[in-house]
């Protein structure tokens, strides 16, 4: 058998000193496991094979994770992704734990961290973040995704941060949590603080709140603290890396492109001949794991040896100050025009009636033009399409949609996203043949003029 997982020394160590103070609690129930218990559950739980891929959640992950340290194996937390697990041998030496990447920019694939990593990326969080023992982390969000392994799980773990653990992110179900009034930190996504600023639920015990996954939408942020006086802290990070930048302030933003400040640890570039983010941390993966559907790209794009060449655009300020730009390849060619659908994303996320979108561009007709520009919104009750073109008077008109999808399907997934990708193929696959676009709109699009 391998040796354990030196992170699960480390553990054995944090558990002995934190005895019966509580690790874990259900919201529904009320169940809690001390640091003590949970130490016990995890040395009598049963051997893990040499790949453990687990689709369990809640209490079960956390055992999974602990009995894979304990046994010196490799943990791939199952999220739903559907993306199976890769051949043992094709891991490099040292590897402990894989995650999957979200897809935006590709088909998802695997990424591999040994324990130093993982290691390194909780202690930035931590640090940075402030994260207390005293605050225990509400748990809302996806605990096998990156961000909530990093956030929730490696905190607990590794640094004694207490998790309680909620069923679902519903409203009712959140106030019921905290209508205990114990301090608390709370990380999330936007499309969450979204559905709960909408009913009004008061955050009074939230200490600290986080938002990741998916762009913060200045509006809500600043909607929020006018509301009950929270400061939702925006926080950038990658699977392939881990945290990147983090919003220290402690008013609301202004630029909905600012990300923070670079993490404790990590070191940000500006990559002369792209222009995209180069982060160097120790945090950074060791690698993908290449496979017959998902080759090894070249060295330079893809993690390793401390350093990762992020897809993202970047301006990067005297005060370090991290300004997202869009991503390479994401911009739409309108009529000698380079357009950032994120742009567009962030003026219509300013409309109170929009509640999701997302903006990409299509062959356009008229070859001088290009492309045209989509977007895909979900919008609430009694909103009109006036509200939104009306949105773009002060900008150039080329930066006006020229056609509108209003789907309320639109939602963003686990991780808080929406793929550009995914929601264009769907407008294509709409549209009326032969024609593979056409301004005749299909049912609930709206061309412009």
């Amino acid at each position: 058998m391998p040796p354990a997982n030196p992170l699960y020394h480390h553990w054995l160590a944090l558990a002995t000193s934190c005895g019966d103070a509580i690790a874990l609690r259900e919201a529904r129930g009320g169940r809690e496991w001390s640091f003590a218990q949970l130490r016990e559950a995890a040395a009598h739980a049963a051997p893990s094979p040499p790949l453990l891929h687990s689709s369990a959640r809640g209490l079960g992950l956390i055992i999974d994770v602990l009995r894979s340290w304990r046994d010196g194996t490799v943990l791939l937390a199952d999220d739903g992704s559907g993306v199976p697990p890769p051949p043992l041998a094709l891991l490099k030496p040292g590897i402990c734990h894989l995650k999957v990447t979200s897809g935006s920019t590709g088909g998802p694939r695997h990424v591999q961290f040994r324990a130093d990593q993982l290691a390194a990326d909780a202690a930035h969080i931590v640090t940075t973040m402030g994260l207390r023992r005293e605050w225990a982390n509400l748990g809302v969000i996806s605990m096998a995704h990156s961000y909530g392994f990093s956030n929730l799980v490696l905190p607990l773990l590794l640094h004694g941060v207490p998790l309680w653990l909620l069923d679902n992110p519903l409203p009712e179900t959140l106030r019921r949590a905290l209508a205990t009034s114990h301090p608390l930190t709370l990380a999330a996504v936007p499309a969450m603080w979204q559905a709960w600023d909408r009913v009004g639920v008061e955050f009074t015990p939230v200490r600290l709140a986080i938002s990741a996954g998916a762009p913060l939408p200045v509006a809500l942020e600043t909607a929020v603290f006018a509301r009950c006086g929270l400061k939702i802290h925006n926080f950038y990070g990658s699977s392939e890396c881990g945290g990147i930048a983090y919003d220290r302030s402690d008013t609301p933003r202004s630029d909905a492109t600012l990300a923070g400040t670079p993490l404790a640890g990590v070191t940000l570039a500006c990559d002369p001949a792209s222009a995209c983010l180069r982060i160097h941390s120790a945090a950074v993966a060791e690698g993908y794991v290449a496979t017959s559907t998902a080759p090894a790209p070249d060295a330079a794009a893809g993690p390793g040896a401390g350093t990762w060449l992020a897809p993202d655009l970047v301006h990067l300020d005297p005060q370090g100050e991290v300004y997202l730009l869009g991503r390479a390849g994401d911009f739409i060619s309108v009529a000698g025009h380079k357009l950032a659908p994120s742009r567009i994303e962030e003026v219509l996320l300013r409309i109170a009636g929009v509640r999701h979108c997302v903006v990409f561009g299509v062959p356009s007709p008229n070859p001088i033009r290009v492309e045209d520009v989509v977007a895909c919104v979900n919008l609430a009750a009694a909103t009109d399409l006036a509200d939104l073109r009306s949105a773009f008077n002060a900008l150039p008109a080329t930066y006006c949609p020229r056609h509108w999808w209003l789907c309320a399907e639109l939602q963003p997934d686990a991780r808080g996203k929406l793929s550009r990708s995914r929601w264009r193929e769907r407008w294509l696959a709409q549209q009326p043949t032969p024609n593979p676009i056409s301004t005749r709109p299909a049912q609930a699009n709206l061309t412009g003029d």
